[in-house]
């Protein structure tokens, strides 16, 4: 019953070199996600947590296979990273980065729907399958593998009502926040028809 990410969920970090990025890619790992490289320009060749470090999204594909990316690139340069993932044909990018301007949410989102690919976020905890795998700043220990799915814009309340889930024994199939931005990638009817097929 999971959507959009499993334990052979392969990703890339955009901006792992960051204090976000770093730390939550640390995070990640420990959790099971398979992270296969990290991207910073002009940080090529250095290693964070073992993972090597490219100075583009190109430039980790030419090394490494992946599905997927996380995004903890600041605001005023959101725009470039997006595009430069969905570019490489990654399908599914989560944008943890809040205050993305919206003539830039705007210009990626089109971008990202004309290219079949799917945004979650921008201002987003991210995406979790209980057990397999985290994309995202979420806190692991209140989730448990389930069949419940959970969609929230906010964050907190999601972290909230899936404590409240596992506590019962029920537990989640998949947790993602839709993002707390103005403009933002996944829809509420667009999740739920994933958890429905």
């Amino acid at each position: 019953m999971a959507i959009l990410i499993d334990s052979e969920t392969k990703t890339i970090v955009q901006n792992i070199t960051g204090t976000q990025g770093s730390f939550h890619t640390k995070l990640m790992l420990n959790y099971g996600t398979r992270i296969v490289a990290g991207v910073t320009p002009g940080k090529g060749g250095l290693q964070v947590e073992g993972i090597p470090v490219y100075d583009t999204v190109n430039g980790a594909l030419n090394e490494h296979e992946a599905d997927a990316s996380i995004i903890f690139v600041p605001a005023p340069a959101a725009k470039d990273a997006v595009l430069e993932a969905i570019g490489g044909g990654l399908k599914l990018l989560v944008i943890i980065t809040e205050g993305v301007p919206m003539k830039d949410a705007m210009e990626f989102l089109w971008e990202a729907k004309r290219c079949s690919a799917q945004i979650i976020g921008p201002n987003t905890p991210g995406v979790i399958t209980p057990s397999e795998c985290k994309l995202g700043i979420m806190p692991s220990h209140v989730f448990k593998k389930g069949k419940v799915g959970v969609v929230s814009r906010s964050g907190t309340l999601t972290y909230e009502v899936s404590a409240g889930l596992t506590q019962s024994g029920l537990g989640e199939s998949t947790c993602l926040g839709l993002g707390g931005d103005a403009l933002v990638g996944l829809t509420f009817v667009e999740a739920l028809e994933m958890f429905k097929n």
